[in-house]
């Protein structure tokens, strides 16, 4: 077997891959007493972000903000929607798009969730100290240089 990397902890990939396991696995232990997964938080995080600016969210805007696949978002929103979470109804003027809410049970599913993410945010980053602030941009900038491609295939 051939790699550049020496070791695996050389490959920033199989380091992300690593970390992103073991921050999943703390995410299903505070979201499951919710009723959430890690993906439908995300949706419902994104919606009550764009909410606070617009009272028309589309799921179009919801998978640009998420980063995420138009046909995953729609199924995945379906879901909140069965679990009376979110309403959508259509779209005043663009009949192709609906318009996503938060109902009051995911107002507050939400709040208890954002609560129990931050909480395990902070105790799952607290190793990185004064490094926080650093990796936070680090990740920003990744996000920003890679997401271009997912905007494009969205529109």
């Amino acid at each position: 077997m051939h790699s550049s990397f020496k070791s695996p902890n050389d490959s920033p990939g199989y380091l992300l891959g690593q970390v992103t396991m073991l921050w999943q696995r703390k995410l299903k232990k505070v979201l499951d007493p919710l009723n959430l997964t890690q993906t439908q938080f995300i949706l419902l995080a994104a919606l009550g972000w764009l909410s606070k600016k617009n009272n028309a969210v589309t799921q179009v805007d919801i998978a640009i903000q998420s980063n995420a696949d138009r046909m995953m978002v729609s199924k995945v929103l379906r879901t909140l929607q069965d679990k009376k979470f979110i309403s959508r109804q259509e779209h005043e003027t663009d009949t192709r798009a609906k318009v996503v809410k938060l109902t009051n049970d995911g107002a507050k599913v939400l709040q208890q969730a954002l609560t129990a993410v931050e909480n395990a945010d902070i105790e799952f980053f607290s190793v990185l100290e004064s490094s926080l602030p650093s990796f936070n941009q680090n990740m920003v900038n990744l996000t920003e240089q890679n997401k271009d491609e997912n905007i494009k295939r969205q529109r």
